[in-house]
Formats: structure tokens, C-alpha cells, sequence
């Protein structure tokens, strides 16, 4: 693409300054800079409400709330998401039928000509320029005709058919609400996100009001970083984003505000990790003793690989004097479990105490269970502390929890309530941890000795993409667990058509006979649990009178009374079970080695890692697995999900795959909560951006100790104002 002809850059004339230089090239000589003037930016006045710009009235300003701009700033962050190529301003009388073209003409006469057809109005207008003249026409805007005088010139966008030439845009040439003529009609025009009730070219006109403030962007990174990445200044990659000379100007714009993005938020979330490490001491457990070992011996398993190298991590963590912040992530049915529970024994042979936190009484019951399982022929007696605890055995929990006589409890967010206290916390374990908020886990951490902080192990049984990891969880240390335990068999994933399910039911039917044993998940209906859990009950009715006629039938659900939910549980795991209707409440915990199927009824309502998530409760013993996904009525991609899914069996490549159909947004808004939001930066695509833009803020934190430090200049105030924490308020963790 060429640069911009005369004519644009004269239809665009009163246009503020364009950049000197951007993306390294020549800029401004000495004298030139001399002769410029200080002027010192005043970030403050990006703070400034959309109603100081000239035209937004306190609607317009609602309207613009609505889509998340409030202030100039927010303005400025909303990049164009893409351009249209009006560079070249054409003579009329050179134009060809059907050709698409910018021309600048002069009005030599208008009239409003009324139809029959009802609410039809037209504005025809004689045009032309020194190559010709046509009839311009305009649809439904009668009020055109008044100011459409003779000798008024204009610039118009559109297309020359038969009948004249058909306007799609147009602007007077003399300009209007401060801004140029051209803005809409020549050059690259920008296209801003829109709304119902906010037009792109509303948005155009703001911004570049808003370019006269562009100056007074805070500039966060450190001159040696833009050099050795070639990144402009903040204010030129703001003009070269939004009203950019050429394609290239506009990707280099979007470069610079993307890792400028990214850059900020890794630099918050180091910045929370460091004031976390030096703020409180962590207890220091030393080595570990004859408790870890003959406990590690009982095992009926070798630990893997993956699992001994996170017990290394751990013992790391746990002596280093600073509390532990660490993320387990792991594949399903990787010994997640086994690895917390280290940790745990690790702080009980020191003498402190240890509590696992789940979000859901199902999931604490099923840690118990396994818990009881793991811990068999040690004598380490733990609590059990949820919502539906008798309050005989809580207040007994309570006290010897108090006392330090009790080591070790698994419970929900009873665990936080303030009647909750315990003698020597060492060591927390959070289990799906993106499912609590951030004062939850900070409530469990106040649980310590005043002057300390407990070590936290974090884990989550859904395998984040490794970009997602990074923004979600990057003030974390990571441990991943990838290896499965000797013996686990692959379980065979099946897309069910509805045409093939009484063939799938009779392979049920089948696998039953032989004395192996099924889930069956009722499909997503709503997000009212009640109605889920009528629909499993009905569920349970309809197989126990069909397909599933003269085999032992339960049902699993969330509204179930606790001791219910438990004797359902253990009904199953004894066989005498052969079935097991169930919500998602089964997604994680229960392992039962001689289940092998798994049915999934409406799949398509499922997200990819829940489903990964569901087949992994098969597979667990040394008979071949199924899971069946029965998908009536899938979208095109659903289906492809689905499809991923089936083909698919490792979790962390699946998450990939599932970021890439499904983008960040809809994986941020319904599984991985309180992951960030960018303005810019777009993920998986902008990877390498964000892994550069982490480097950086690790080597200028080696360097300098510390992100506040004077020679770093703002660029920690930047990253507060970019992500809307004030000066005063500490990085929340």
C-alpha cells in the first residue's frame, strides 16, 4: 500500500501533529527538539469523563458506559478492529459501474423527491468535479436537501450504477464538531467496536478529539526496552493505531499497545508475588522424616515422575522461609491428590497443621473418602468440616482444631468462618481454586499466626492453556503433572449420533452383564441446581423403565442430603450400584476402578475440559473404557468440539485446542474466572508477545530488585492506572 495521496493529507488538513517517528525510525534532530519545548504529560487528564469531549451529552454518555467507555482513557484503549482503505480520492468521470470510490465533488443542485412507498424519502443532487458530473442520491435523510446548497463541496463514499452515483458515506469538506474533513471518507478509516447505540463513525469523531490528550499517556516502558524491541513512543503508537498513514504504521501501533498491555499486567502480577514473599514469613519445615517415608512405602503405587519432582518443588518451598504460592495442575487421574497430600504430612511430622479447602460438599467428602483411603495403616486421625456437619461433631472439630490436638481437616468454606480457629497452620490446600474469590483464600491465609502466612498449594484438575496460565495465574510457581499412574487405561472417546443410540445402549447393556458399572450425566438444563436435580431423578425413571430396565439404578445430585449423597456414593464403589445418574457433581473425586463407561447425555452443552474432566472418572482400573457423548441437535461449533474431544486424550493440548475454537473471551467468562480482560492483546494469538513482555519484567526485576524503583520511572503507577488500582491501595492478591 502506497502513502497517502495530496489529496487525503489535504482533506485531512487541521489534523493535530502526526508522530515525528515511530518503530525506530529517524525522528526530530536536536534543533528541532530544542525548539519544540518541555511539556510534561499529565496522565490525570485521561481520567477525564466523556462528556469533556465536545458532542457527548450525559445520553450519549450512557450509551457509551454501556459498551465500557467511561473516560478518555478508556477511549483511547478502544482500538480499531480494522481499517477501511479510502487513500486514494478518484476523479469522477474516471469511475467504472459498480466500482466502490472516494470522490470530492461540488454541489451544483438538490432537490427532495417523495415516493409513494410509505416512509421513502430520496435526495437527489447534481455533483461533479473537473472530470465530470453524475447524480448522487441519498436514502431516508430529507433534512440533506436544506444544506445540500450550490457550490458546497463534499466528499463521498460510494458506488456509480446506472441511476448516478449511490452515497454510502459522505462529509462536507469544510469539516465539523472540531474535526477534519476526511475523517470518515479518506485515508485508512478506522473501524472502532461499535454498539446498537454507539455508530463507529460517533466513536471516530471522539477519538480524535481525544488525540490532543494522547500526549499525557504515561510512558511505562524503560527507553532500552522499546529500543531492543523497536517500540514507539505511547502517544505516536495511540495516533498510529487509531488514524494511522499506512497498514504498516497501524500493526506497528497495535504491537507497541499490546505488549505495552501485556507487559503492565506481568508487572502486577510479579510485583503481587514479591510483596507476598517479603511481607510474611512462611514456617520452615526442614527435611522430611520417617512419617513421609514409611507413608510414601505404603503407597500401592510408585509415585511418577512428574509427581516426585513436584514433592522436590514442594520441599523446596517449604523451608525456604517464604510462604509457599504454587499452582498444581494436572492431567486427569495424575495423582493431584497424593501430591497435596504430601504437602499436608509434610507440615504434620513438623508439628503444624494442615486443612484442605473444596468449593463443594460433594468434592469435600469425596477428598475424605480418599484421604481415608491413602492415609490406611497410618494413625493420622482428620476432620470433616461443610455446611451439614452435626453441630455435636463441629463444635468437636472446632475445639480440637483450636487446641492443635486435630492436625488435619478437608472441608468447604466453613473452613473460613470466623468461630474457626486453629493452633499452627502451616499449610493450606485449595482445590479448584478458581472457584473461590480472592477474600475467601485470603480469609483461609489470615488463619495463621499473626506475623505469618501459611503455605498454599493451589490446585485445579482443569489443565490451563500455558498463555492462560501465565495471565491467570503468573504470580504463582507452577508444578504440572502430565504422567498417568501405571496401569490407567485410555479411555475411548464416541461422538453418538441420535440415530446410533439404541446400538450405544445395547453396548451398555452389554458391558454391564459383565459385571462393570456406568455413569450416566444428565445434560446441562439450566443453571438452577433444583432443576437439575429433578431431571436426574426423572432420568433415573426413564432408564429404570427402558434401556436400563432390571439393573440397579441411583441417583447423584447436589440437593441431596449429605449423608444421601454419601451413602450413594459408597453404594457404587461397593458394586452394589450398577448405575449412577448424576449432575457434574461427579467431575472430580470419585474413583471407582471398575467403572468403564460414561454416558453424556446433551454434550453439546458441555465445555471441552468439563468433558475431559467427566471421562476421567473411567478408566481407572485395568478394563478397557468408553465414554460415550450423545449430542442431539449440536451447532457446527459444538460439534467441532465435540469432535476435538473424541480425537483428543491429552488435557493440555485439548485446552489448547479448545482456546483456539473457542478464543479467550468465552473460556475467560466460563471457566478460568477472574482471569483478565484485554483491551488489546489478543490470546493465543498474541503468545509470543506475552512470553517476550514476561522476560522483560523478570530480567528488570533481577536487575533492579525491585519494580518501584525510581530508575524505572512509572511504570508501576502506569500498571496500576491500566488495570484500575489506586495509588494508595496494595496489589490485591
Amino acid at each position: 500500500m502506497g502513502p497517502p495521496s495530496a489529496a487525503t493529507e489535504e482533506a485531512r488538513s487541521g489534523a493535530a501533529p502526526a508522530p515525528r517517528a515511530f518503530a525506530g525510525r529517524p525522528g526530530p534532530g536536536q534543533g528541532e527538539l530544542a525548539a519544540s519545548g518541555v511539556r510534561t504529560p499529565r496522565p490525570s487528564s485521561l481520567d477525564a469523563p466523556l462528556t469533556s469531549l465536545a458532542g457527548v451529552g450525559p445520553k450519549l454518555a450512557e450509551a457509551a458506559a454501556e459498551a465500557g467507555i467511561e473516560t478518555i482513557a478508556d477511549l483511547l484503549l478502544r482500538v480499531p478492529h480494522s481499517y477501511r482503505d479510502r487513500s486514494l480520492v478518484r476523479p469522477l468521470g474516471e469511475l467504472r459501474l459498480g466500482e466502490e470510490a472516494t470522490v470530492m465533488i461540488e454541489v451544483r443542485s438538490a432537490r427532495l423527491r417523495r415516493t409513494r412507498r410509505r416512509g421513502l424519502t430520496i435526495v437527489e443532487a447534481t455533483v461533479a468535479d473537473g472530470s465530470g458530473s453524475a447524480t448522487a442520491t441519498w436514502f431516508n435523510q430529507p433534512w440533506l436537501a436544506d444544506r445540500l446548497r450550490s457550490g458546497v463541496c463534499l466528499l463521498l463514499v460510494g458506488s456509480l450504477d446506472r441511476r448516478g452515483f449511490r452515497v454510502a458515506e459522505y462529509e462536507f469538506v469544510s469539516g465539523a464538531g472540531g474535526s477534519p474533513a476526511g475523517l470518515h471518507t479518506t485515508g485508512l478509516v478506522p473501524v472502532h467496536p461499535a454498539t446498537e447505540g454507539l455508530r463507529p463513525q460517533r466513536i471516530r469523531e471522539w477519538v480524535w478529539q481525544a488525540l490532543e490528550r494522547a500526549a499525557d499517556a504515561l510512558e511505562p516502558l524503560p527507553a532500552g526496552l522499546r529500543r531492543r524491541h523497536a517500540l514507539g513512543g505511547a502517544a505516536d503508537a495511540l495516533h498510529a493505531v487509531h488514524f494511522p498513514p499506512s497498514a504498516e504504521a497501524a500493526d506497528e501501533g497495535r504491537r507497541r499497545m499490546a505488549f505495552e498491555e501485556l507487559f503492565l499486567h506481568q508487572a502486577l502480577l510479579a510485583a503481587r508475588r514479591r510483596s507476598r514473599r517479603v511481607a510474611l514469613a512462611g514456617p520452615r519445615f526442614g527435611e522430611h522424616g520417617e512419617l513421609l517415608t514409611r507413608w510414601l512405602s505404603s503407597l500401592p503405587f510408585v509415585p511418577t515422575g512428574d509427581q516426585r519432582r513436584a514433592f522436590e518443588e514442594i520441599d523446596s518451598d517449604l523451608d525456604c522461609g517464604e510462604p509457599m504460592q504454587r499452582l498444581l495442575m494436572g492431567e486427569v487421574g495424575s495423582g493431584k491428590t497424593v501430591v497435596a497430600l504430601y504437602a499436608m504430612l509434610r507440615a504434620l511430622e513438623a508439628g503444624w497443621q494442615a486443612a484442605l479447602m473444596a468449593p463443594t460438599e460433594t468434592l469435600a467428602e469425596q477428598h475424605a473418602a480418599t484421604l481415608d483411603r491413602l492415609l490406611e495403616g497410618e494413625a493420622i486421625s482428620f476432620g470433616l468440616l461443610t455446611g451439614s456437619t452435626p453441630a455435636r461433631r463441629r463444635r468437636e472439630c472446632l475445639a480440637r482444631l483450636a487446641s492443635g490436638e486435630l492436625g488435619l481437616v478437608v472441608g468447604t468454606q466453613a473452613l473460613i468462618e470466623p468461630s474457626v480457629e486453629f493452633s499452627r497452620l502451616g499449610v493450606c490446600v485449595v482445590d479448584e481454586q478458581h472457584r473461590f474469590g480472592v477474600r475467601q483464600r485470603a480469609a483461609l491465609d489470615s488463619k495463621a499466626r499473626a506475623g505469618s502466612a501459611p503455605h498454599v498449594l493451589h490446585m485445579t484438575a482443569t489443565p490451563i492453556p500455558r498463555t492462560l496460565s501465565l495471565t491467570a495465574y503468573g504470580d504463582l510457581d507452577s508444578s504440572v503433572l502430565r504422567e498417568l499412574p501405571a496401569g490407567r487405561m485410555p479411555v475411548k472417546t464416541m461422538l453418538v449420533d441420535e440415530d446410533r443410540r439404541a446400538g450405544a445402549y445395547e453396548f451398555i447393556r452389554e458391558r454391564l452383564g459383565e459385571g462393570r458399572q456406568a455413569f450416566v450425566v444428565c445434560p446441562l438444563v439450566a443453571e438452577s441446581e433444583k432443576l437439575q436435580s429433578k431431571a436426574v431423578g426423572e432420568e433415573v425413571h426413564r432408564l429404570a423403565r427402558g434401556e436400563l430396565e432390571g439393573f440397579e439404578i441411583a441417583a447423584l445430585h447436589g440437593q441431596m442430603p449429605a449423608a444421601a449423597k454419601s451413602e450413594a456414593m459408597a453404594s457404587f464403589a461397593a458394586g452394589e450400584t450398577q448405575v449412577l445418574v448424576a449432575t457434574t457433581v461427579i467431575e472430580v473425586g470419585i474413583d471407582v476402578a471398575n467403572a468403564t463407561v460414561m454416558v453424556v447425555e446433551g454434550a453439546e452443552r458441555y465445555g471441552v475440559s468439563q468433558l475431559h474432566q467427566l471421562r476421567g472418572r473411567v478408566g481407572r482400573g485395568s478394563h478397557e473404557s468408553h465414554c460415550l457423548l450423545f449430542a442431539d441437535g449440536a451447532g457446527e461449533l459444538a460439534r467441532r468440539r465435540l469432535q476435538a474431544v473424541a480425537a483428543e486424550s491429552d488435557g493440555f493440548r485439548l485446552a489448547e485446542v479448545d482456546l483456539a475454537l473457542r478464543g479467550e473471551g468465552e473460556i475467560l467468562g466460563t471457566l478460568q474466572h477472574g482471569l483478565p480482560r484485554f483491551a488489546v492483546a489478543e490470546l493465543p494469538e498474541d503468545t509470543p508477545v506475552l512470553l517476550c513482555a514476561r522476560e522483560e519484567v523478570l530480567s528488570l526485576l533481577r536487575a533492579h530488585g525491585s519494580l518501584d524503583a525510581p530508575e524505572l520511572g512509572p511504570l508501576m503507577e502506569a500498571a496500576r492506572r491500566r488495570f484500575g488500582i489506586a495509588a494508595a491501595d496494595p496489589i490485591p492478591a
